[in-house]
């Protein structure tokens, strides 16, 4: 049914259903501020999936690796809950703590800077310049202990002795993260790439919660900018434009993916 709203012009309800066919699909080609938001959306990109992959896991790593042989699996356990808790958070709630922090009189971000000294401290969510990069910033801390808890649960597999013949041979903590932990869980990390880029692509909540798209639309994104055609500008027929390109986008993103993932196991199981 969407993809059928689609070729129409319509204002919902009981307005009347006018013929369009293609021309919402020609006309989001030429609208600046959908490839504005899907320009935004590769942001997403990097806050979601590159960022908290990457920290998550070195973090995986070094409580799997050294703390939890030093101070035991309790300890590391607990650090994992710890890294975990905004994903258990209801993203409302995500919201209104991270609008709070980012609060440029009260929050306690800017409290900290003015105690440093700083005596015109930005505002996070009201410059279009700093709007983005603090979404960003939550949603890296939404995300991180996903990728923390998928690589330790992975890391759990791995051979214990296969660290000792490395350390017997001198390799240090780096060398045995780059040859034997990463070798061996990426069929994890692609499991957390994938689903954390399609996640990526479909942000939506934090979006209307801290900044409503603004300000000056430096925060819209493909789906928020579908919501506004759908029910704000009553554009149902162009919203469902978005969706449906978004829905394809996200499908050949993924797709892709697994296609990738595919060949590599199979070269190397011939390799």
């Amino acid at each position: 049914m969407n993809v059928v709203f689609s070729l129409f012009k319509w204002k919902g309800g009981s307005a009347p259903f006018r013929w369009y066919g293609i021309g919402n699909y020609v006309d989001l080609l030429h609208d600046e501020n959908f490839w504005l938001s899907f320009k935004n959306s590769l942001f997403m990109v990097v806050a979601i999936v590159v960022v908290p992959t990457l920290i998550g896991l070195l973090l995986a790593a070094m409580l799997f690796d050294y703390l939890g042989k030093k101070f035991g699996s309790r300890t590391a356990a607990f650090l994992r809950a710890t890294y975990y808790l905004p994903q258990i958070l209801p993203i409302a709630v995500a919201g209104f703590i991270w609008s709070w922090i980012l609060d440029p009189s009260r929050g306690s971000i800017n409290t900290f800077l003015k105690t440093a000294g700083v005596t015109d401290p930005p505002d996070w969510l009201g410059d279009p310049n700093l709007a983005l990069y603090a979404v960003m910033l939550m949603l890296g801390w939404l995300q991180i202990g996903y990728p923390v808890v998928i690589f330790m649960a992975a890391l759990s597999r791995v051979d214990p002795e296969l660290y000792e013949a490395a350390a017997l041979d001198g390799a240090g903590w780096w060398r045995r993260f780059a040859a034997i932990t990463v070798p061996t869980i990426r069929p994890e990390v692609f499991i957390v790439v994938l689903t954390a880029t399609v996640a990526a692509l479909k942000v939506f909540a934090p979006i209307l919660i801290l900044t409503g798209g603004g300000p000056e639309g430096s925060t819209v994104v493909p789906s928020y900018y579908a919501y506004r055609n759908f029910f704000e500008l009553s554009q149902v027929g162009y919203g469902s434009t978005i969706a449906t390109v978004m829905s394809f986008v996200i499908f050949i993103v993924a797709a892709a993916m697994l296609i990738w993932q595919r060949r590599s196991e199979n070269d190397q199981r011939v390799g």
